[in-house]
């Protein structure tokens, strides 16, 4: 885990966990970078943790992450997961989150974030048949499972169109121009929900590029609520996009942002202007199932100086 604790700012005295566990689009990227600008532009305190291997180095989807007991003070969630399998000592206190409604921010492949082969957290799984949590976390909580691409990666990238209809949204405030490199996903939200942008699938990388006449405008981003055991209902903000490299575009990551602070209950500290610009260098590879950024451990992001990642750790595509 590697945690960043900002001093000023209206995020002061609350704490956002983020959980980068996937296999392909480098989340252990993305949300540490979020993380550093969420704690020093707003004051927030926040903590990362990461799947990793057995000597303590950062593997993406290793279903090794530990740590997960600072749920229990988390005033946020933000998850960034594929097929996990935790152990179950640790996913009970994801469950003991989602039990008293926390709020959740959710992004790309956290619709199948949990493949759970058994133990009493199967319902979590993304394909879950029974009655009482059909499809799973994706399904019950961020509206939507694993449905399938709806665009080419590395071929096809998106234009993210917002709205117009919640063009007052406290999300939607200032963002413009917001252009994704990872591919579409498929994805129609289990209601009630409100979309906040639609994706225009391009045949090309550029923001240029034409639209694919083959494709339909589905729902990318939205929000909606889940309940809690309890009955606290906790506020959910969810993206099917969400590549390390898609934080690089001003727009998406200003949504992202807004986001945050929208979902935590801070509508009223949303601005047009508010700062995004990234805290300590930030260096994402180009996403693949091979390509992950090998020799890192969590220690080696702290502070707010240090790289997200550092250059000199080669990819595992580099290594072979």
């Amino acid at each position: 885990m590697v945690s960043y604790v900002g001093d000023s700012g209206p995020g002061v005295g609350k704490h956002i966990v983020f959980l980068a566990g996937d296999h392909e689009y480098r989340s252990e990227e993305l949300l540490p970078a979020l993380a550093r600008i969420m704690a020093r532009h707003y004051g927030f305190q926040t903590s990362v943790l990461f799947t990793l291997n057995e000597e303590g180095f950062i593997e993406p989807g290793s279903s090794n992450m530990r740590g997960l007991e600072v749920l229990e003070t988390a005033d946020l969630m933000v998850v960034g997961l594929r097929f996990q399998d935790f152990p179950e000592e640790e996913m009970q206190h994801f469950v003991n989150y989602l039990e008293r409604g926390g709020p959740v921010v959710g992004i790309r492949t956290s619709t199948h974030a949990f493949r759970i082969s058994e133990g009493p957290h199967v319902k979590y799984t993304w394909n879950y048949e029974g009655e009482d949590y059909p499809l799973g976390f994706g399904r019950q909580v961020l509206g939507e499972t694993w449905a399938g691409h709806y665009g080419t990666n590395h071929e096809q990238s998106s234009l993210i169109l917002l709205n117009e209809e919640e063009a007052t949204h406290p999300i939607l405030r200032g963002v413009s121009g917001v252009h994704v490199q990872s591919g579409g996903y498929e994805a129609h939200p289990e209601p009630p929900f409100t979309v906040l942008g639609i994706g225009q699938v391009l045949n090309g990388m550029s923001a240029d590029a034409e639209p694919d006449p083959e494709k339909e405008l589905l729902p990318v981003a939205w929000t909606r609520t889940y309940q809690g055991a309890n009955g606290t209902s906790g506020r959910v903000f969810t993206s099917t996009h969400g590549a390390s490299e898609d934080l690089l575009n001003d727009g998406f990551r200003r949504l992202m942002v807004n986001a945050v602070l929208w979902t935590v209950g801070m509508d009223d500290e949303i601005r047009p202007d508010g700062p995004t610009d990234f805290v300590g260098p930030f260096n994402p590879v180009t996403f693949a199932f091979d390509g992950y950024r090998i020799g890192v451990r969590p220690s080696d992001m702290a502070g707010w100086d240090t790289p997200i990642m550092s250059t000199e750790h080669p990819t595992t595509s580099q290594d072979q």
